[in-house]
């Protein structure tokens, strides 16, 4: 059994999952999912539905919050943020890429024999 890394009150705390997060975070590895009980997907989509309107938020299947996706487990009263989601800059294709450059104007600097 997993314990729960928060527990809410009446209401959902932006700022409590934020520095869970940041507390998870390390060497360039973050938390990929957040899992949520009955209790914190109610408080969730509440929090949710005052930004975005009620009728935006009718499921939090396939929603992620603050770059984790939000999975609902079938529990009563559970928060765990895990997984793991590395940075991939030196994997990724844009990275590799050359920089770009102007024909003309690189035409006019290179010495040809």
């Amino acid at each position: 059994m997993v314990a729960s890394e928060l527990s809410f009150g009446d209401y959902w705390s932006p700022e409590a999952v934020s520095n869970l997060i940041r507390s998870k975070c390390s060497f360039g590895e973050t938390p990929s999912f957040l899992f949520v009980g009955k209790k914190e997907a109610g408080l969730l989509q509440e929090h949710l539905a005052e930004v975005f309107g009620r009728e935006a938020v009718s499921t939090l299947h396939g929603t992620y919050y603050m770059g984790l996706e939000v999975v609902e487990i079938e529990v009563e009263s559970f928060f765990f943020a895990g997984g793991r989601k590395t940075v991939r800059t030196l994997q990724d294709p844009i990275a590799r890429r050359p920089a770009w450059r102007d024909r003309e104007t690189e035409a006019l600097w290179q010495f040809r024999i």
